[in-house]
């Protein structure tokens, strides 16, 4: 049975797909700090071709993240939300401190004997 929820979860992790490129997401960043640009500009700054950034545009756009604004016979690209960037960032930041914390947890690690620290990795797996 569908729940009136499922579809804004479905909708996000569509939206979630899209984003799981490091590419794209260096578009969505990029975008976010440069406002609009056109595609040559973007496949420079990334070198890449032309036909591999409207790929990814195009997606992004699919899922409403990006949207195409013309000026005479220039076409750029935009963020449709600008909140994508603090919300890209956010994620980010959740996975900046993850590290961190495995860092730690290996500087632990590391600091013991090491028959102690196989051991303790060890139970950590199970």
């Amino acid at each position: 049975m569908l729940r009136p929820a499922d579809g804004i979860y479905g909708l996000q992790a569509s939206l979630l797909k899209t984003l799981a490129s490091p590419r794209r997401l260096e578009l969505v960043h990029y975008l976010g700090e440069n406002g609009p640009t056109e595609v040559r500009k973007l496949a420079e700054h990334f070198g890449s071709t032309q036909p591999a950034v409207s790929q990814h545009l195009s997606a992004l756009r699919g899922v409403g993240i990006v949207e195409a604004v013309r000026d005479g016979r220039e076409v750029r690209y935009q963020l449709a939300d600008p909140e994508i960037v603090a919300a890209c960032g956010a994620m980010r930041q959740v996975l900046i401190r993850r590290i961190a914390r495995l860092g730690d947890m290996a500087a632990s690690f590391s600091s013991q004997s090491p028959q102690a620290g196989v051991s303790e990795v060890a139970e950590h797996a199970r």
